[in-house]
């Protein structure tokens, strides 16, 4: 098993960055690279979650629980070599002595237009972490856009820019006949919007009667770096194990045949809470505005090659329940020289 020298450090493509806000302006160091996707959530008390990426520029947010429409509110001024710059003390993300948790994904840094759909479209990708990040203006009909990542795309999470509108998202392991919604509770949902179609390794296809300015975040996996699949409960403490080829970093977790949160967990909030270690169980909740949780009936295992689910709640683990996931390396299973990654 072999990675691209970039896999053996999945650090370089995806991080978790903590900070504590003061009240002003703040420059956020030691994210490892410049981010072109930029997720903040305050972790100490209820607040909106905020979305930036460098294509749309990093002054404009989007909220993952929220169907509003974009805002340009400059409260992240600018993306950085080494992280970001706050210029302001709006609370979401700056608030005197709150703490907040920041993920961050790195695509291009720069971006091209794409002319692969019928569609032109404007993309930031990076073929080598499986990320792109895609601009471009629906026409109300049946469409195909490039996404600029060379292989088909397993997730698709689009958003209407200047209209209030769901976040309509493809799962590969839901299938092209339903949409999951980041905004909401809700379990997978019979629609078209996708044509009925798969993404190819070009472009995706959307049917919607949406006229506006659009952002999609699309991800293919990465071997040693990134995995979106889906598994099935068993309702125990001892509960499935989800094999990714890696360490885990960070996890999304959804069931899709009930209604249920989407849960958000990652290595460095659960150590920054002085629970370095498994289980994992300090959670956001990406649908809400609630804030961070440490819920040992919400349990996960990050082993050196997927994780296991230690709990019985149904969010994670209903007896014969359907879930999808999202997950993001801390280290691959084995490197490129061969090495191989021990569990915690």
């Amino acid at each position: 098993m072999s990675y691209t020298n970039g896999l053996d450090k999945p650090s370089d493509y995806f991080n978790t960055k903590l900070y504590t806000g003061n009240g002003s302006t703040q420059s956020i160091t030691g994210v490892g690279f410049k981010p072109d996707w930029n997720w903040i959530k305050r972790r100490n008390t209820a607040d909106s979650h905020r979305i930036q990426d460098s294509v749309r520029g990093s002054t404009k947010y989007l909220s993952s629980n929220s169907t509003d429409n974009e805002v340009d509110a400059g409260s992240v001024s600018s993306f950085d070599t080494d992280g970001f710059t706050l210029s302001s003390s709006d609370s979401k993300y700056n608030g005197s002595g709150s703490t907040y948790a920041s993920w961050n994904w790195l695509a291009s840094n720069t971006t091209a237009s794409n002319t692969d759909g019928s569609i032109t479209s404007t993309v930031s990708a990076n073929t080598t972490s499986g990320f792109s990040i895609v601009n471009w203006t629906h026409n109300g009909g049946n469409s195909t856009i490039g996404h600029g990542l060379g292989v088909a795309p397993k997730v698709i999470i689009t958003k209407e820019r200047n209209n209030t509108g769901s976040w309509n998202s493809y799962f590969s392991a839901v299938g092209n006949g339903h949409r999951m919604v980041l905004q909401g509770t809700n379990a997978k949902i019979s629609s078209s919007i996708w044509n009925s179609t798969n993404p190819t390794s070009t472009v995706f296809s959307m049917n919607d009667s949406i006229t506006s300015t659009m952002i999609a975040y699309c991800f293919a996996d990465v071997k040693g770096y990134s995995k979106f699949g889906s598994y099935t409960g068993n309702g125990s403490t001892d509960g499935t194990f989800v094999y990714t080829g890696f360490k885990p970093a960070f996890t999304i977790i959804k069931r899709t045949d009930a209604t249920d949160n989407w849960f958000i967990q990652d290595n460095i909030r659960q150590a920054n809470a002085n629970f370095d270690g498994n289980p994992v169980n300090i959670v956001i909740q990406g649908d809400f505005t609630n804030a961070e949780t440490n819920a040992s009936s919400r349990s996960v295992d990050y082993l050196s090659n997927g994780f296991k689910i230690r709990t019985t709640n149904g969010g994670w683990n209903a007896s014969g329940g359907n879930f999808i996931y999202m997950a993001f390396a801390e280290n691959p299973f084995v490197t490129s020289t061969g090495i191989p990654c021990t569990a915690r």
